[in-house]
């Protein structure tokens, strides 16, 4: 199933937070969240984004390219908002598995898994002040239920970048069991796929 084809829940409302689509309006709170993130977002991100130079203007361009992805339903990016909505907690991103990326990068099953059976990968990330508050936990058993009652994506994959251990471990602490490892051209890590 394509994306295009998917049509994507207005979001997720928990005692915790608030799932949305991501809004260029968002820019500030969103910046603010990746600042205070930023050296792992640079490891999850496998780049140097964000630079320490990053600006909310910056943020803002980027969300805008978003918002039109998901309008676009190319792909589709919800914010992670408290639920008062006055902090960004962090992000989660629907990626169809047919992307570019995807088509040029090295990717080995682990097991008997094909790449094909599997329509979105999901990524996720949570502010750094909130990882100790479990925080991501929370997000990803949210996540879980979500994708399989609300969507109809079939199958979705869990990625994360091995060198991203922190997240990871939270992974392979839940009943998630590890189906692909991805290798994309000048990035020094795996990526690590689960469903």
């Amino acid at each position: 199933m394509r994306l295009e084809n998917v049509e994507p829940p207005s979001g997720l409302t928990t005692d915790e937070f608030v799932l949305r689509p991501i809004l260029a309006t968002d820019a500030e709170l969103d910046y603010a969240a990746v600042m205070e993130s930023r050296d792992y977002l640079r490891t999850w991100e496998q780049s140097s984004w964000p630079a320490d130079d990053f600006t909310v203007d910056g943020n803002r361009a980027d969300l805008e390219g978003l918002e039109q992805r998901h309008q676009d339903r190319k792909a589709f990016t919800y914010t992670v908002m408290n639920p008062a909505g006055t902090e960004c907690l962090g992000c989660v991103y629907l990626m169809p598995t047919d992307t570019r990326t995807f088509a040029q990068a090295h990717i080995t099953p682990v097991g008997d898994q094909r790449w094909d059976d599997y329509a979105a990968a999901v990524y996720f990330w949570v502010r750094k002040s909130r990882l100790a508050l479990g925080t991501d936990r929370v997000l990803l058993d949210a996540l879980r239920s979500w994708l399989t009652r609300d969507w109809t994506l079939g199958g979705h994959l869990f990625l994360t970048n091995e060198q991203f251990t922190q997240q990871v471990g939270l992974i392979e602490q839940t009943d998630l069991q590890l189906r692909f490892e991805i290798l994309e051209k000048d990035k020094p890590g795996k990526y690590l796929a689960y469903d």
